[in-house]
C-alpha cells in the first residue's frame, strides 16, 4: 500500500510532462459512453474523477457535459486549471468523493479507478450517481498486436522489477464487482502517430519510472531510443490502444 501511494502521488511533479506527451481518447469512446448510458452527454452533470491534467475532462466538456472535476493532487489540479480554466475542478478522490448525493448523470474514471479503494469508491460512486445514472471506467491499454510494443511492455516490466518496484502500469486492471451493479464491456482501438521523443516522454510519464528516479529511467530510456531508432528511422512512432471500457448504470 506504501508503494501504490507513491506511486499514485508521483504524478503531482510531473504533472506537466503528463499533460503534453499522454495520449487522449477516440471520439467513438463517448459515442459508446452515450450509448451505453441511454442519454447524450450534452448537458449532462458528469463529475470526473481523478480528472489529473483533464485530458478526458476537457473532451467530455467539448461534448456539451456539464463537468466538475475531481482531483486529488496539488500539482495535477494546478496544471487542470492552467490547460482548462473554463472547468470547475474541487479537490479530493474517489474514496471520499466531495460531491452531493443523486448530483451526477455520469461518474467518469479514466485511467483512474485503480487509485481507489473498491470496497469504499463503489458505495461512494453510487451515492453521488443519480438513479438511473452511469458509472464508467475506462483506460488506454498498450495493444499488444503491434509487436513492437509487446516487446517494449516486456522490456519494462523487466527493468522495473529489476529495481525492485511494481511493475509498470498496464492499465490498472482493478475490476472489482459492486454490489448492485452489472457492467458492460466494451473495447475501442485507436492509434496516433507522434514523434519518438515523444512516445519516450510518455513513457516516463508512467508512475513505475517516476518512482524509480532520474538516472535509471534516463538509462532505460537511451536503451529505447537505440532500439526504436532502428525500428523508425524517420523518427515517427505509431502507438495502437485499445481503450478498456466498462459501465454500468445505477
Amino acid at each position: 500500500m506504501a508503494m501504490h501511494q507513491t506511486r499514485a502521488h508521483s504524478f503531482n511533479a510531473a504533472a506537466a510532462q503528463y499533460a503534453a506527451n499522454r495520449p487522449s481518447y477516440p471520439p467513438l469512446l463517448l459515442d459508446t459512453l452515450e450509448e451505453l448510458a441511454g442519454r447524450p452527454l450534452r448537458n449532462a452533470r458528469v463529475a470526473d474523477i481523478g480528472a489529473g491534467t483533464g485530458i478526458a475532462s476537457a473532451l467530455l466538456h467539448d461534448r456539451g457535459a456539464r463537468v466538475t472535476a475531481v482531483e486529488p493532487g496539488e500539482g495535477m489540479a494546478a496544471q487542470f486549471r492552467r490547460s482548462n480554466p473554463e472547468i470547475p475542478l474541487v479537490r479530493g478522490d474517489g474514496n471520499h468523493l466531495p460531491l452531493a448525493t443523486s448530483s451526477a448523470d455520469f461518474l467518469t474514471y479514466a485511467q483512474a479507478w485503480h487509485w481507489t479503494d473498491p470496497a469504499e469508491a463503489g458505495p461512494e460512486a453510487r451515492r453521488v450517481l443519480r438513479p438511473g445514472g452511469a458509472l464508467a471506467l475506462w483506460w488506454n491499454v498498450t495493444d499488444h498486436s503491434a509487436r513492437w510494443q509487446a516487446a517494449q511492455d516486456a522490456r519494462m516490466q523487466d527493468y522495473v522489477r529489476t529495481d525492485g518496484t511494481a511493475p509498470a502500469e498496464r492499465g490498472g486492471h482493478r475490476w472489482a464487482d459492486i454490489p448492485g451493479l452489472h457492467f458492460t464491456e466494451r473495447r475501442i482501438p485507436h492509434t496516433r502517430r507522434i514523434p519518438l521523443a515523444t512516445h519516450l516522454a510518455n513513457l516516463s510519464s508512467h508512475s513505475a519510472f517516476l518512482v524509480l528516479g532520474e538516472e535509471r529511467t534516463k538509462e532505460f530510456m537511451t536503451r529505447e531510443h537505440d532500439v526504436l531508432s532502428a525500428l523508425f528511422p524517420d523518427g515517427t512512432v505509431e502507438e495502437r490502444y485499445v481503450v478498456h471500457l466498462r459501465l454500468a448504470l445505477n
